[in-house]
């Protein structure tokens, strides 16, 4: 009898997508139904968040298993370390193909040698994506670093390199990883340009109650920025048809799940790089073997985990310095603790730390460091409290009420176990936050446009 075959996975990774685009966390307006159908179907982690907001400093942490401040890649523009044990060499060493397609932002240099790819064998890939194409000029580069444009919307181009690239390694147990851009904005003009005729589709839709509330560009770019993320889904729908045709639908793993959120310059001038859930959640479900039967997952996850659940779903040992659990056990229903919290390290709008419970949601941040110089501080100030059950979309700061700095005590203790264990080697003071009056506090005065 032949051994059987090892799973493939397929990493489907979008880039600032905000977790309410999917319809199971009450989006209305029907953006990805292939997304729901696919987590109803397999494992839905319904609180998933990063532990970094930033683009590249998720990457790394996604890629290797370590926080920001362990590789070293805390904020954009540093190269992930050339030693670094990646996914592509952990899965290279058990005899899989590798492949990766799209943005990388690992490299700080285009394109990007043989070196900074981080072992995938097959590349067709650009380091910054946003700067080498734009949503009708796909441009990434080969093997070689020549430049290869594809012709199609930037979705649908890259969908067909990864289908191509299932047909071609069908035989072959493979792990391909593919990076869209979507539904990030497109630098150079601050928009979020959706295929033809796909923004018409949205405007005057439903908007989070967060964005309805602080503004920000919600009015001017929701359109585009849905109808980016409906033809996400439609391109999860095409990878799912060809590996339904291709009879390899039961033996490949896939994850679908984003670096970080998108808050429309509510909470800052820009669109991530903040504690709030705009920017933390995302949405995540897994399917395929180990993760088939329709499982709701309600423990609070990390992009930190997901790099050992993947080794451990396609049977292969975990590496100790991983920092993240297998998120495997959970789904089994044989786990026997997990984290009560998530945990998420900021950078470049501020040197900040952040821990989050199912009810409470607690940061710090460094006003003397520099947030793109400095990786951590010694010294933090409290900067919000939220509760989660009152107030989901974090519209009410309790930072300093004096009602509740038994809960912000509980919070900062929790904090600074989880930076310890992310090893962070100085034990921070943390300075509390002056009192206030309840209610004296407000969003609008001490976080947005901050």
């Amino acid at each position: 009898m032949s051994k059987p075959k090892r799973p493939n996975v397929i990493v489907f990774f979008t880039d600032q997508q905000r977790w309410d685009t999917s319809g199971l966390h009450g989006n209305p307006m029907g953006l990805m139904p292939n997304f729901d159908r696919m987590a109803l179907q397999g494992a839905h982690f319904t609180h998933s968040f990063t532990c970094q907001p930033v683009c590249g400093p998720a990457r790394s942490c996604l890629q290797t298993g370590k926080y920001a401040t362990t590789t070293g890649c805390f904020v954009n523009g540093i190269p992930l370390p050339e030693d670094a044990s990646t996914l592509a060499h952990h899965f290279n060493e058990a005899g899989y193909h590798t492949g990766y397609i799209g943005k990388w932002h690992l490299a700080h240099e285009e394109p990007v040698p043989a070196s900074k790819r981080g072992g995938y064998q097959e590349w067709l890939a650009a380091d910054v994506l946003e700067f080498s194409s734009d949503a009708y000029h796909t441009v990434l580069y080969n093997n070689d670093g020549e430049a290869v444009k594809l012709p199609g919307y930037r979705v649908d181009a890259m969908t067909d390199a990864a289908i191509r690239y299932i047909d071609r390694h069908q035989d072959d147990p493979f792990f391909l990883f593919v990076s869209y851009l979507e539904p990030h904005h497109q630098n150079h003009r601050d928009d979020y340009p959706a295929p033809d005729g796909y923004a018409e589709r949205y405007r005057g839709g439903w908007i989070p109650p967060d964005l309805a509330a602080l503004g920000g560009t919600t009015h001017e770019h929701i359109a585009g920025y849905y109808g980016m993320v409906k033809r996400l889904d439609e391109a999860l729908g095409r990878v799912m048809d060809a590996l339904k045709s291709l009879e390899l639908d039961e033996n490949t793993i896939v994850l679908f799940t984003s670096d970080h959120g998108n808050h429309f310059k509510t909470r800052n001038g820009e669109y991530k790089r903040s504690g709030h859930d705009a920017s933390l959640r995302v949405p995540t479900a897994i399917t395929g073997p180990g993760f088939f039967g329709g499982r709701q997952v309600r423990e609070l996850v990390s992009l930190i985990d997901l790099p050992p659940t993947l080794l451990d779903a396609a049977g292969l040992p975990v590496p100790a310095e991983m920092q993240g659990r297998s998120m495997l056990p959970l789904v089994r229903g044989t786990a026997e603790a997990w984290p009560e919290e998530a945990f998420a390290q900021i950078s470049e709008s501020e040197v900040g730390r952040v821990v989050r419970t199912k009810r409470w949601k607690y940061g710090i941040t460094a006003p003397d460091r520099n947030a793109f110089t400095d990786a951590s501080s010694d010294r933090y100030e409290e900067s919000y409290l939220y509760d989660l059950l009152s107030d989901p979309y974090e519209l009410r700061n309790l930072i300093g009420v004096a009602s509740h700095r038994e809960v912000a005590d509980a919070m900062k203790a929790r904090l600074l176990r989880r930076m310890a264990e992310a090893g962070e080697a100085t034990v921070p003071e943390i300075v509390p936050a002056p009192v206030v009056e309840a209610g004296q506090r407000s969003v609008s005065a001490t976080e947005v446009n901050s």
